[in-house]
């Protein structure tokens, strides 16, 4: 049975949390994912538990509280199933003592250490053995003692990962972007803007930003990019399929990606996609490892994930034309697996066909509903 809230050492911290992700006061992948860290990390150094099912079940309560509070923030819910998947690693490794469950070999340490038989010492982290007694009677308070600082560990591991994935997804830009290339991106995505300036530090090229509209995100990206010293054109929308015959590749960022290797990306992303597929460009996706959602889309194919304000696409000055249409202004689209190359995270690059391999290596099957 999941404990109330209100009963929860840190309740109030959650709570703040909460009341902020549903006004818009954090808006943003990384943002709403440090957020929640940091309140987990709260959670878990106040909690009083005498054995790890009663943890995990503070935790999984907080998780659920956030997550239903902006349903929109994948991220949230994404954070505290990593964060429970670490706390079970902690405490597999030190009941059990063993190396193994470090030492699991995975398709992303493949990915970033080429060869598997280099990975046999380099599980030497601090395997100091911990006794821990569950349920004792005589001291109720022994069991949390010996495990906090572990735990503690371990998601300040999550905070490290979050704090450094701008620069953990750029560092081998070089190898992605050539000279002379011409690049299209569309938005502002920080994760985007990274990577580009640190290729710019290697190569000369050309960006072409797609303004974005209504939102006009674009605008900020290519001031962003220009005062780089990169060489940028802003361009509208509509001209995006016309100019795709010039550009070398497609860079986009994104909101989400789910289990089956497709996205949500601001709304545009999908009219590029489409047009890279049909001139055959490359559509390459920089996110980190933090988006990836152990979801499907569980909406329309062409879906949005969230709708923004429509009187940015049609007026109320519009007078009697208000009356006679119904104006949607979709924030994301939804970009399926096919149109994308490859995904760039902070834990290498894959291909759209191995993200639901990076999920369940990096969340537990017990926590994809929270």
């Amino acid at each position: 049975m999941s404990p109330e809230l209100h009963t929860i050492p840190g309740h109030r911290a959650v709570e703040t949390l909460v009341a902020k992700l549903r006004r818009r006061q954090v808006v943003g992948s990384r943002e709403a994912a440090l957020e929640t860290a940091l309140v987990l990390r709260q959670v878990v150094s106040k909690a009083r538990f005498t054995n790890i099912q009663q943890l995990i079940a503070v935790i999984r309560e907080v998780g659920k509280r956030l997550a239903e509070a902006q349903p929109k923030e994948h991220s949230v819910g994404n954070t505290v199933r990593r964060v429970l998947h670490n706390v079970r690693e902690e405490y597999n490794s030190a009941t059990k003592g063993s190396a193994a469950s470090r030492n699991v070999y995975s398709i992303s340490k493949f990915v970033l250490q080429g060869q598997p038989r280099k990975q046999s010492g380099s599980a030497a982290k601090s395997e100091a053995r911990i006794t821990l007694k569950e349920n004792d009677p005589d001291d109720p308070d022994s069991f949390a003692r010996a495990l906090k600082p572990v735990l503690m560990e371990a998601i300040q591991d999550v905070l490290d990962e979050l704090e450094t994935v701008y620069d953990n997804v750029s560092k081998n830009a070089k190898d992605h972007v050539h000279s002379d290339e011409i690049i299209l991106t569309i938005g502002h995505s920080k994760t985007v803007e990274a990577f580009l300036k640190s290729a710019a530090h290697y190569r000369n090229y050309t960006v072409i930003v797609a303004e974005t509209a209504p939102s006009y995100q674009g605008h900020e990206m290519a001031r962003a990019l220009s005062s780089a010293g990169i060489s940028t054109f802003l361009v509208p929308d509509s001209s995006i399929f016309a100019i795709m015959s010039r550009v070398n590749k497609v860079i986009l960022g994104a909101h989400a990606v789910l289990a089956n290797g497709g996205l949500f990306g601001i709304t545009g992303a999908l009219l590029a996609a489409t047009a890279a597929r049909e001139h055959s460009t490359p559509v390459v996706v920089c996110a980190g490892q933090f988006k990836l959602t152990p979801l499907w889309n569980l909406y329309h194919e062409y879906g949005a994930l969230d709708f923004a304000d429509p009187s940015s696409v049609l007026g109320f000055e519009e007078g009697k034309l208000v009356e006679r249409v119904d104006v949607v202004n979709p924030y994301y689209d939804y970009v399926g697996p096919e149109l994308v190359d490859v995904f760039i995270t902070n834990d290498g690059d894959h291909p759209p066909s191995s993200v639901y391999r990076l999920i369940k290596e990096t969340y537990d099957d017990d926590d994809h509903e929270l």
